[in-house]
């Protein structure tokens, strides 16, 4: 079965409004919209790859600060954004954070991948995201935006490691990523 995208409302509400409401699980607030995404089974387990290669650097002798999954970032007053996986340099606390985290990571989902690589992109990059990694599942490789470029991505395929200025000794196969 593939990921469901449902966009749950039809008029714009503010970032105040979506995180004063009970939306399902996956909800986000893209462009005052909200959006609910239910996501497949091998979203989930690249998204919790990822996620344990981030909190084992992490909590190791060359690494530090937190990874996760979703949360609540407030980028704008029309954007809440849950990235599959984040990083930041130091632990966030409470229900939301207002900002982005240093690292975003999407991954491809049927419904959501036109937002990842548009609007979200953009969003990302305008609110001072230092690194965005889009991990294009059919393709196999993972799009890094880095601050300052978000105009040019680095296409890291089969083969490659995903490594980050932002991360010293970080890294992660792609064959190992994607490997099922």
């Amino acid at each position: 079965m593939t990921a469901m995208t449902v966009q749950v409302t039809t008029g714009r509400i503010s970032a105040e409004e979506f995180l004063s409401h009970d939306y399902p699980i996956g909800s986000e607030l893209i462009d005052g919209v909200v959006h609910v995404n239910d996501p497949g089974f091998r979203h989930q387990r690249i998204c919790k790859r990822i996620d344990l290669t981030l909190t084992g650097w992490a909590d190791g002798p060359q690494g530090g600060g937190e990874s996760g999954q979703g949360g609540n970032w407030v980028l704008s007053d029309g954007h809440v954004y849950k990235p599959d996986v984040w990083w930041l340099p130091t632990r966030p606390e409470g229900t939301r954070h207002d900002g982005p985290p240093d690292l975003a990571v999407e991954v491809r989902s049927p419904g959501t991948w036109h937002r990842d690589i548009g609007r979200k992109l953009d969003e990302y990059g305008a609110a001072g995201t230092k690194e965005l990694w889009l991990v294009d599942t059919p393709a196999a490789t993972v799009l890094v935006y880095r601050a300052g470029g978000f105009d040019d991505a680095i296409e890291v395929g089969p083969g490659g490691q995903l490594t980050s200025p932002l991360l010293p000794g970080f890294a992660l196969g792609i064959d190992e990523l994607f490997a099922d």
